[in-house]
């Protein structure tokens, strides 16, 4: 944090945003809870923060929307990729949604949630990360009843802002996916690289290919670290775009598709026999008098395992395919942001909270995902790095008459001089 200026770009009450940022990527507690925690660790004396009250954690939140959150970020990412070198010729970008704890916020849309839960309030969250590190580059948060796709309208006009080299390269998803996307990246003199959904053309495409039996051959065979692919390529043009489709075919997810809805036509069975109700969804794989519909199963397994990408950018279909599939950097992120940075629930009403709640967030995973860069040499997470070095402590004397102050750190563990090592040698002289 000292080392891309972090409390100086944050402003009036940086060190308090900080303390924040901190406590979600150590020990979150609640803003209410978070003084009397504050005041069992280091961080009162590192930050200058004695008698934190929760009025001015709150302040602090608020002053985070008095600011220009676009160039906060941008300004925040400028000394980052300064500071680390980095690549930032490539950007993957996705959305989630998360919840919120109470019904009052006006950002707050009812839907279904991405652990599958309907009827929760929600918000949704952009977020743009490097294609090589994982570095996150910025974010916003959005309502919840805003479509993929339409985010990243929206985001779009934030790549101008962050000087980002031309001829770089996006990646997304394909619900993000539409001609209109297509268009403004290549506006911006970048590629796209990102999924496409089924329609009725791909579907006479892939037809085609499965009934000519000639796809599952070594010409089209592409490994990746835990699958295989078979992937033919063409030339195509989405939305007045030209680029390549590329028709992807996974054996091992078509068996395993296969095998789960099997199981579940088997279940609804049951039940239909014992005069239960069935999911939603199954009804269709089923007569009136509960006999299966071979013909419905047939086409539902129709087109099990295959996939279509869509790149703009002449690549190997090696490299096209492994770029996208191997693509998990941002939804590790994601991951880590509502898990161990302890996004949700979200118990903020007021929009401004909510959106500086989600920032506070996301500066704690940009902390730890560069704690992760400095890692990777000794393969360690940041987490189990932080869980490591927890038990450390510190010793300090203040003589208040003679303002003499002195502080000693205990001796550390093998393992921890390690990881400050790996971190900053400077960190184990002071």
């Amino acid at each position: 944090a000292q080392e891309i200026g972090l409390a100086e770009h944050l402003g009036q009450y940086g060190n308090e945003i900080l303390s924040m940022v901190y406590a979600h990527c150590l020990d979150y507690e609640s803003i209410n809870q978070m003084p009397a925690w504050f005041e069992r660790t280091d961080l009162n004396m590192m930050l200058k923060l004695e008698g934190l009250t929760e009025e001015r954690l709150l302040n602090a939140l608020d002053s985070l929307q008095t600011q220009d959150p676009e160039a906060l970020q941008k300004n925040i990412f400028e000394s980052v990729s300064k500071k680390y070198q980095l690549d930032d010729s490539g950007i993957v970008y996705d959305v989630t949604n998360t919840y919120l704890y109470g019904k009052k916020c006006s950002m707050g849309k009812k839907g279904k949630d991405k652990e599958g839960v309907r009827g929760r309030p929600l918000i949704q969250i952009g977020l743009a990360v490097t294609k090589e590190a994982g570095i996150p580059v910025f974010h916003k948060t959005f309502d919840g009843n805003i479509h993929d796709s339409k985010t990243f309208q929206d985001v779009i006009s934030s790549f101008g802002r962050y000087r980002l080299k031309p001829g770089g390269l996006v990646i997304y998803d394909r619900g993000i996916t539409s001609g209109r996307n297509l268009l403004d990246v290549k506006a911006l003199e970048w590629d796209t690289l990102c999924g496409v959904a089924f329609n009725p053309k791909f579907e006479k495409i892939w037809r085609e290919i499965l009934t000519e039996g000639n796809l599952e051959q070594y010409a089209n065979y592409v490994p990746l670290k835990d699958s295989v692919f078979y992937v033919m390529k063409r030339r195509y043009k989405i939305g007045g775009v030209w680029g390549e489709l590329a028709l992807c075919f996974n054996a091992q997810q078509k068996r395993k598709l296969k095998e789960s809805r099997y199981r579940e036509i088997q279940e609804a069975q049951e039940l239909l026999d014992s005069g239960e109700a069935i999911k939603n969804g199954l009804e269709k794989y089923f007569d009136k008098q509960g006999c299966l519909i071979k013909s419905a199963l047939t086409e539902a397994e129709e087109f099990d395992g295959c996939s279509c990408i869509f790149c703009t950018r002449r690549l190997p279909k090696e490299e096209m395919v492994r770029l996208y599939f191997d693509k998990d950097l941002v939804e590790k992120a994601f991951h880590s942001i509502k898990g161990i940075v302890n996004l949700q629930p979200i118990r903020h009403w007021l929009s401004n909270r909510v959106k500086a709640h989600v920032f506070i967030c996301y500066l704690s995973y940009l902390l730890l995902s560069l704690l992760k860069y400095r890692l990777k040499k000794i393969k360690i997470s940041p987490q189990a790095a932080l869980r490591e070095v927890e038990t450390m402590y510190k010793v300090y004397l203040r003589d208040s008459k003679k303002g003499f102050t002195l502080s000693r750190v205990v001796t550390l563990t093998k393992k921890q001089e390690r990881i400050f090592r790996a971190i900053n040698k400077k960190l184990l002289k002071s």
